[in-house]
C-alpha cells in the first residue's frame, strides 16, 4: 500500500519539511495542490528542488474557480491550458499525473432552477473534447490525466465511477484514467466496494477520506472492505488522503498511516 498526503494537510514551511513529518508518520508521497493563474507553473523552483532532495511527489490535485467542462467557451479554454500546464509540470519533476474533476460548484440538480442551461448530450461533448485534449497532452508529455467523480452537490455531469469509465473509455487514450474519491463514492455508489472492485481496471488513482470528508478513521466507512477490493482487483498506484482534519491537526495525519495498514 502507497500513501500519500496532500500538501496543505502537512506541517511544515516548506516541502522538505513537510516531506520529513510526512516520512516519519508513515507516508511515501506528496500530493501537490495545482492553483490556478499558472501559479503551479510558477512554483517549478520550488518543486525541483525538492525533488532534488528527495521529496516523493507523484500527482497534482487541481485546485482551480474553473474546470474544463465550464459553461462558458472561455473558462474552459483556461482551464485546460491551466491543466496543460500542470501536466507539464508534472512531467519535468517526474511526476505521474494531474486530477481534475468536470466541474465543482457550477451546477447542482439539487437546487433551483434544477435543470442546466446545457443538455445531457451537450455536457457529454464538451466532456470528450475536454478529455480528448488534456489525454493527448498528458501522452505527449509521458504522464495521464486522472478524471475524478464528484457527488451531485457538486457536480451535475459525472457522479459515479461507472460515469467517468464510460468517458474515458469513449475517449480511448491510455493516458486518460479515473481517480475513486471515497467520501464521493460513499454519497453516490449504492454499493462502494463493487463499485470499486469493477473500477479496478481503469483506476490511475485513488483518493481517501471518510463518509464526514474528515481523516479516515473518524466515520462509518468499511475500509478493510475498500482496501480489500483494491487489493483484490490489482491496484498498485497511491493511496493520497484528501480530507478536513478532526482534533489536532498533526496528530490526525499522523494517525492515518497506520489506520489503513491495519485495515489493509
Amino acid at each position: 500500500m502507497k500513501l500519500a498526503c496532500q500538501e496543505q494537510l502537512l506541517p511544515g514551511d516548506s516541502l522538505e519539511a513537510k516531506w520529513e513529518f510526512a516520512r516519519d508518520a508513515g507516508f511515501d508521497a506528496i500530493e501537490l495542490r495545482g492553483r490556478g493563474d499558472f501559479h503551479f507553473r510558477d512554483r517549478l523552483p520550488e518543486l525541483r528542488r525538492a525533488r532534488t532532495n528527495g521529496v516523493v511527489m507523484p500527482t497534482a490535485c487541481v485546485e482551480m474557480p474553473h474546470f474544463f467542462a465550464a459553461f462558458d467557451a472561455d473558462l474552459r479554454r483556461d482551464a485546460i491550458e491551466q491543466l496543460k500546464s500542470q501536466l507539464s509540470v508534472m512531467a519535468e519533476i517526474g511526476g505521474r499525473g494531474a486530477m481534475t474533476p468536470a466541474s465543482w460548484g457550477m451546477f447542482s440538480r439539487r437546487l433551483p432552477p434544477f435543470e442546466p442551461p446545457r443538455s445531457p448530450e451537450e455536457d457529454r461533448a464538451v466532456l470528450l473534447a475536454g478529455l480528448a485534449e488534456l489525454g493527448e497532452h498528458a501522452r505527449a508529455e509521458g504522464v495521464e490525466i486522472y478524471l475524478e467523480p464528484l457527488n451531485r452537490y457538486e457536480d451535475h455531469m459525472v457522479n459515479r465511477l461507472d460515469q467517468a469509465i464510460d468517458l474515458v473509455g469513449e475517449v480511448g487514450l491510455a493516458s486518460v484514467r479515473v481517480v475513486a474519491d471515497t467520501y464521493h463514492m460513499n454519497i453516490e455508489e449504492d454499493d462502494p466496494v463493487t463499485a470499486l472492485l469493477d473500477a479496478v481496471p481503469h483506476l490511475g488513482h485513488v483518493q481517501v477520506s471518510e463518509s464526514n470528508r474528515f481523516q479516515p478513521g473518524t466515520g462509518h466507512l468499511d475500509w478493510s472492505a475498500l482496501l480489500g477490493a483494491l487489493g483484490a482487483g490489482g491496484y498498485d498506484g497511491y493511496l493520497a488522503m484528501e480530507c478536513r482534519l478532526r482534533g489536532e491537526p498533526a496528530e490526525a495525519v499522523a494517525s492515518v498511516p497506520k489506520f489503513l495498514r491495519r485495515h489493509g
